[in-house]
């Protein structure tokens, strides 16, 4: 059913070099096939999201992407890594679209990176990857992003990164040794970018900005499945709280990175219907036929399989 609908697969990465230089340890860490496609947006891309049949890939630099470049470099770094990216998309594009990276250490100037690569390179949104040098974005400081965001209708799309080294140390560093990824994928970016999407609720930021869009990738980090019980236990007698479920089911976004669960995708259309919720690989990280795959499972409504393919993120993206 799904192949005669568009696809448009939403958090897909990609490196620039001189951005990953500074990030400590970044390459040793890849395979070169991986580092190959990382660093590809050309004919490899392209061809991979041809036997895919993938139409359209929205582009974002891998975490931890400019959250943890230093004050004295991230504004400069920053915009040549946009402007490398926008050229990169309009040598193809009808086929890719992009998040643009922010220097968050730097909020004002991050504000204006984000007006400057929406209005002059057409990017979508963008996509803050992890803590900003330890800080989360639910500070006052931070305002100005969420402010320009609302301003422009576009989403700011949260990622995870690495744990806090404080937080690694106490709840990872036990069975990091033998299991890295528990501190990655299995569970620690999990608690992290949720966390970073309750403290934002809970902050009064949507009352102030009840326009802002913001997109979580995995599933929505657990979110969708803990939807009541935060609701109720933030509404217990002698507590005061924003209504948890209204603005998590009104402002927040899902997608599928990474994660092709049937289960967990009903869950979500459940609790936040299906105009809520968009396709997306997590490629290179994650290859693109496991996602295809699971499409074929399905069984949804073709009404609801357009708006999760692409309808969904047309709209909140005005691709």
């Amino acid at each position: 059913m799904y192949k005669k609908m568009p696809v448009i697969a939403l958090e897909e990465h990609y490196w620039d070099r001189e951005l990953a230089a500074q990030l400590q340890g970044a390459e040793g860490s890849r395979s070169q096939d991986m580092l190959n496609r990382l660093y590809d947006l050309g004919d490899l891309r392209l061809k991979e999201m041809d036997e895919a049949g993938i139409d359209i890939q929205v582009l974002s630099h891998g975490a931890p992407s400019a959250q943890k470049l230093d004050a004295s470099i991230a504004v400069d770094l920053t915009k040549r890594v946009n402007d490398r990216l926008a050229q990169a998309i309009s040598r193809h594009p009808t086929r890719f679209a992009g998040f643009a990276a922010l220097p968050t250490i730097n909020p004002d100037a991050a504000a204006r990176e984000l007006e400057r690569c929406v209005k002059d390179l057409n990017m979508v949104g963008a996509m803050i990857c992890g803590l900003t040098n330890g800080m989360f974005h639910d500070d006052e400081r931070f305002l100005p992003i969420f402010e320009m965001a609302e301003k422009l209708g576009v989403p700011i799309y949260f990622h995870p990164s690495f744990p806090d080294k404080n937080v690694s140390e106490v709840y990872y560093d036990k069975y990091a040794k033998d299991y890295p990824q528990v501190v990655r994928a299995a569970w620690g970016y999990t608690v992290e970018t949720a966390t970073q999407a309750v403290r934002l609720i809970l902050s009064g930021l949507f009352a102030k900005h009840p326009k802002l869009n913001v997109i979580l990738g995995h599933f929505g980090e657990t979110l969708p499945y803990q939807l009541w019980r935060i609701d109720q236990a933030l509404k217990r007698p002698g507590h005061e709280s924003v209504n948890f479920r209204e603005v998590f089911t009104r402002n927040f976004h899902i997608t599928t990175s990474g994660h092709f669960s049937t289960t967990a995708l009903v869950c979500a259309m459940m609790e936040m219907s299906m105009d809520h919720i968009m396709f997306s690989v997590d490629y290179p990280f994650v290859a693109n036929k496991p996602a295809m795959d699971w499409l074929d499972t399905l069984q949804i409504s073709n009404t609801d399989m357009r708006k999760f393919l692409s309808g969904n993120a047309r709209n909140l993206l005005k691709i």
